[in-house]
């Protein structure tokens, strides 16, 4: 089968197509034929060597995937042949509060990823994709959209009225946008770029700010919220856009603490707040019962992930130049 190893870090050059024997499914297992896989910072993270421990073996990359059932091991009653479906991030935390053992995840450390043409998984987790889903748009579920719902939903319980703050316009960020709106929040939204604002817009977003144009964008949240900040701050950026994200919360509000695009995980100080008491919640993906949760309510409200691009299997490596580009709007999907 053809699939894509992580042989060493470097960037999108350490991706190397190979051929693969093609798995069996062992007890337990299921044997998943991908259709798409979908791309996240972490992807790039892990293959630029700047994420966790590199493997010691080659490894195949990429955590979100979906595809369809074509066999599976003894002992396995949850899917079936021809199920549609996609790997959990995090294979055996199901339910609950995750343990430290339970997160180890897809595509990194030791662990194989889903960029190849068949995996054998945990039939145990495995999710059925929502209804009238593509394998691409499923496939951009299992973390990005995964890891929203956990902050906004799980963990913040977000109520119609209040107000997320969403920093940038890549897939976690448009999909807090998204979910927002569907659960009747108010949203604010930042980006570099007038054109991607503009395009936030049209998905909903009631304020758009430029912080190239606003540096100072925390005195604008203020502003528009009326001196009183955001319940919920999607905080992508990391160390250098926390204190700024501390300022604009509200008085016990959430900041959901989620990304490291300028560099490193921001460390939850409660200084950074003043005075005011605030909630830092480090977000880790989610549970098999919290995808499934997501999926009934994306299911029932009908909305849709927002892909920006499409790859063919053969340009994955180009998929992961444009990733890291920055130029994208939403998920960058890769067809297998």
């Amino acid at each position: 089968m053809k699939a894509y190893e992580l042989h060493k870090t470097g960037g999108p050059e350490a991706w190397v197509q190979v051929e693969r024997p093609e798995p069996k499914p062992g007890p337990g297992q299921a044997l998943v034929r991908i259709r798409a896989v979908s791309l996240n910072y972490r992807d790039l993270m892990i293959a630029k060597g700047g994420y966790m421990k590199p493997p010691s073996r080659p490894i195949l990359p990429v955590s979100d995937g979906a595809g369809e059932v074509v066999a599976v091991g003894t002992g396995v009653t949850r899917v079936k042949p021809g199920d549609r479906v996609a790997p959990t991030f995090f294979q055996n935390w199901t339910d609950g509060e995750a343990k430290r053992e339970q997160l180890r995840a897809l595509g990194a450390g030791e662990i194989d990823g889903v960029l190849a043409e068949y995996v054998a998984v945990d039939a145990e987790a495995l999710v059925h994709l929502p209804e009238g889903y593509t394998f691409e748009e499923g496939a951009t579920l299992p973390c990005a959209a995964l890891t929203v719902w956990n902050a906004l939903v799980s963990t913040g319980h977000l109520q119609k009225g209040q107000t997320v703050l969403a920093q940038g316009t890549g897939g976690v960020s448009i999909f807090a946008l998204q979910f927002a709106r569907m659960l009747g929040a108010r949203v604010i939204i930042t980006s570099s770029q007038d054109e991607k604002l503009e395009r936030a817009r049209v998905l909903g977003a009631e304020s758009l700010i430029n912080y190239k144009k606003v540096p100072d964008w925390e005195q604008k949240v203020l502003e528009l919220t009326g001196g009183k900040g955001v319940e919920h701050v999607i905080e992508v950026g990391g160390e250098k856009t926390l204190p700024q994200s501390a300022r604009a919360a509200a008085p016990g509000g959430h900041i959901y603490l989620i990304g490291l695009l300028s560099g490193s995980f921001g460390k939850p100080d409660p200084t950074l707040a003043g005075s005011k008491p605030v909630h830092f919640d480090p977000i880790y993906v989610g549970s098999r019962a919290m995808f499934e949760d997501m999926n009934r309510a994306i299911t029932q409200h009908k909305v849709k992930p927002v892909i920006d691009r499409t790859f063919p299997f053969e340009q994955a490596r180009e998929a992961l130049r444009y990733l890291q580009d920055g130029a994208h709007f939403g998920k960058v999907v890769i067809k297998v």
